[in-house]
């Protein structure tokens, strides 16, 4: 099982950007997708998951109007479209996976995406 990541990127300050999580050896339709954020020096941050049903949650409203989490599960795909950042959202990102819906554990994890946002 692989989950694949692209979109690294260096980008300024209001700018945009997508994340790709590609799985191979699942079929994602079965799993919540999920993304991190990990910013120097920080442990991991939930930042938001899509589930199965195509609900999705996010860790507060600020996230919520600039990130979008959404999937493609006949490409096997989960994407994090990002907008407006700011430098503050300088990280590396990660997408994860879980068979369960209570966010509490992830079965497979991406590799990371260095993301940079320049003032």
């Amino acid at each position: 099982v692989q989950l694949v990541q692209s979109g690294r990127g260096l980008v300024q300050d209001g700018d945009s950007l997508r994340l790709s999580c590609v799985a191979s050896g699942i079929a994602l339709a079965r799993y919540t997708a999920a993304w991190f954020r990990q910013a120097p020096g920080q442990n991991h941050e939930f930042i938001t998951a899509i589930f199965t049903g195509g609900r999705r949650t996010y860790r507060d409203d600020s996230l919520r109007g600039r990130f979008v989490v959404s999937r493609d599960d006949a490409k096997n795909t989960a994407y994090l479209q990002m907008n407006n950042l700011k430098p503050e959202d300088t990280g590396v990102y990660y997408c994860a996976v879980s068979a369960d819906d209570d966010l509490g554990a992830y079965d497979y994890w991406g590799q990371g995406t260095q993301v940079t946002v320049s003032s």
